[in-house]
């Protein structure tokens, strides 16, 4: 693996406040993608008491070659129990802002929409005035699966795009860089009050042209937050990082991104789709909906 140079290097949690987040997470037997995914900032949104609930996992049913999440375990059933258990660590957490994302669970026949809308509904009946993101994936393409998540109303519709078009057969196999787009315009016409996001990595291997031509694709279907951050590889199985992005690079995409027109763009080597997610709660102050 690569030496990551020292503008990736990241502070040591205070690990007392990290393990009461664990301990609630622990109690209540839910999953977060701030662990399955070795996410490197994963100290400091504990620290904060914050995390980004994995649902309906912590299998998936896909093995993109750059994800630290099992793909070689069977998918379980879905838990009815689950949306109630998730409304409790957000009640216990007090969180402001919440984000619910999931593995792909291509077995299931609306991709686990239903599991997502139950836990929206959980949370709010919860908490009322949590704001709430889901980071979803494609669904296959089943749009009726989509309306059902868009029709619980969460605050916002998160969908990674990862990574641009020529590279997606090697880093998304079994996913489509039309398909992403397609999700993210059908949202906005589906609830045009929802904002919606998506996030790409950099570092495989990318051109500065490429990342800028699939910013102008996301603004062209109307998302309205983009974040950018540096891939890291998680161990020596996955895809090899073909190149470390300094902070400066990181600052010159942001504001393209601004000059576009999205609300927000988040960018640096650290940031990852989840990252400052409650920042949002100003930015719907700003642009209400």
């Amino acid at each position: 693996m690569t030496v990551k140079p020292q503008w990736l290097r990241v502070k040591a949690p205070q690990w007392e406040r990290v393990g009461n987040v664990k301990e609630i997470l622990r109690d209540l037997s839910l999953n977060t993608v701030c662990e399955e995914a070795s996410c490197p900032n994963i100290g400091e949104c504990f620290n904060a008491g914050t995390a980004t609930f994995l649902i309906m996992g912590p299998a998936c049913t896909r093995a993109c070659p750059y994800c630290d999440i099992d793909f070689e375990k069977k998918p379980q059933p879905l838990d009815p129990t689950e949306p109630q258990r998730l409304a409790q660590a957000v009640q216990r957490l007090k969180l402001n802002h919440v984000v619910i994302t999931s593995v792909n669970r291509d077995d299931l026949p609306d991709g686990g929409a239903s599991q997502f809308v139950q836990c929206i509904q959980a949370v709010r009946s919860a908490m009322p005035d949590t704001t709430i993101e889901v980071l979803i994936p494609d669904l296959c393409g089943n749009w009726q699966a989509l309306e059902i998540i868009l029709a619980a109303r969460p605050e916002v519709l998160n969908h990674n795009t990862e990574t641009v078009k020529r590279l997606y057969r090697k880093v998304r196999p079994q996913g489509k860089y039309d398909r992403t787009l397609e999700l993210l315009q059908r949202s906005r016409e589906l609830a045009p009050g929802v904002y919606t996001k998506s996030g790409i990595m950099v570092g495989l291997g990318e051109t500065d042209t490429e990342i800028r031509e699939a910013m102008q694709d996301l603004r062209a279907v109307g998302c309205d937050i983009l974040t950018v951050g540096q891939y890291l590889q998680p161990t020596q199985k996955h895809l090899n990082v073909e190149n470390f992005v300094p902070p400066e690079q990181f600052d010159a995409w942001r504001k393209f991104g601004e000059s576009l027109g999205f609300l927000q763009v988040v960018a640096s080597p650290l940031t990852r789709s989840s990252y400052h997610a409650e920042q949002v709660r100003e930015l719907m102050k700003l642009y209400p909906r």
